[in-house]
């Protein structure tokens, strides 16, 4: 009966022992994923059981039992943490334990150009598939509360590369970019060149984007804000047409025309209206920004397009008159107004 019973445990023993073979091999053995790897994306919430039925589902793993009573034993089924994850070819279900619990879930890019208007930044986020959508447009509510009690948010977001998770919604990314811009002109108003037609750093940013809007060429920043500075000092029309087209909106088409200048009911019209537009035009950058409260010093009060990206400078009217004449009134084939037109500014 002794010999029996010995038999019978040593038996068991050599069954038991068997089976933890196998099960550590099923264990170390990887997961049924592709060369090009697989995105998993555990819902905030969601149970280790559902992600494990998931895997299941979709043919990665072909019995989730051990996993989910590995998980549950360590307690790795309450650590995971939800978010879009890539797994690489070679995963074993440990290996996947330790990825869900670290939180290394996937991140994407976006980019608001410098110079664009709010209503393309909204629409560049709307883009973006992986993005929650919850904004309306420029005017929507949640942003009108950001910058109260202003009536427009336009121009206070900072351009710049965003990067997200799958999930993040479209205002996240704009209280972003709104809290960079409050901190870049905060930075920049405190450093300031004294006696400068501002009382308040909204000036600036206006100011700042109307730079933006006339020049893509960096080196010309300083000195088109030393014209605008200039002439604001000394009681004169801004005079440009950004601000002018920025006060069209959706009706323009392309062509400015001599009815758009002499309409005084735009109130963004500098050309018939004094001192600075209501608003910002456009989201400057910090180079526009600084260039705002830092203008070059000179003597010169106008400029005009030279068809190259560049500009012409001058000091007086006449001078001006004939730059005019000589760039603009024959103007060369190839001829731009910016070396960095931007499509999407509108």
């Amino acid at each position: 009966m002794l010999k029996r019973l010995v038999a019978l445990l040593v038996l068991a023993a050599v069954v038991l022992g068997a089976a933890a073979i196998v099960l550590h091999q099923r264990w170390q053995q990887p997961l049924n994923i592709s060369k090009g790897g697989y995105i998993l994306t555990v819902a905030p919430g969601e149970a280790f059981s559902g992600v494990a039925a998931h895997l299941q589902a979709d043919g990665v793993l072909v019995d989730p039992w051990m996993l989910r009573i590995y998980a549950r034993a360590t307690g790795l089924d309450q650590q995971i943490r939800h978010g879009e994850y890539r797994v690489p070819a070679g995963t074993t279900p440990e290996a996947l334990l330790v990825l869900l619990r670290s939180g290394r879930v996937i991140s994407y890019q976006v980019t608001l150009p410098e110079g664009i208007t709010l209503r393309r930044a909204v629409e560049i986020l709307a883009g973006q598939k992986r993005l929650t959508h919850l904004l309306s447009g420029p005017d929507d509510p949640r942003l009108l509360a950001l910058v109260a009690p202003l009536q427009t948010a336009e121009g206070w977001f900072f351009p710049d590369s965003y990067r997200y998770e799958r999930g993040a919604t479209d205002l996240e990314i704009l209280e972003r970019a709104h809290t960079a811009m409050q901190a870049v002109l905060d930075e920049e108003w405190s450093q300031r060149d004294a006696d400068l037609p501002y009382e308040q750093p909204y000036q600036a940013l206006i100011m700042a984007s109307i730079i933006e809007r006339e020049t893509g060429m960096p080196t010309e920043r300083g000195e088109i804000a030393g014209v605008f500075v200039r002439r604001l000092q000394k009681h004169m029309k801004l005079q440009t047409d950004p601000t002018v087209i920025y006060g069209l909106g959706a009706s323009f088409d392309g062509n400015l025309r001599r009815s758009h200048l002499q309409d005084g009911s735009n109130p963004y019209n500098t050309y018939r209206h004094q001192g600075l537009p209501p608003s910002p035009i456009a989201l400057p950058g910090r180079a526009a920004i600084h260039a705002a409260l830092h203008p070059e010093p000179g003597n010169t009060l106008f400029f005009v397009a030279r068809g190259d990206g560049g500009h012409e400078f001058s000091a007086s009217l006449a001078e001006h008159q004939r730059a005019v004449r000589k760039y603009q009134l024959k103007r060369r084939e190839d001829y731009r107004s910016s070396p960095a037109q931007q499509a999407d500014s509108q």
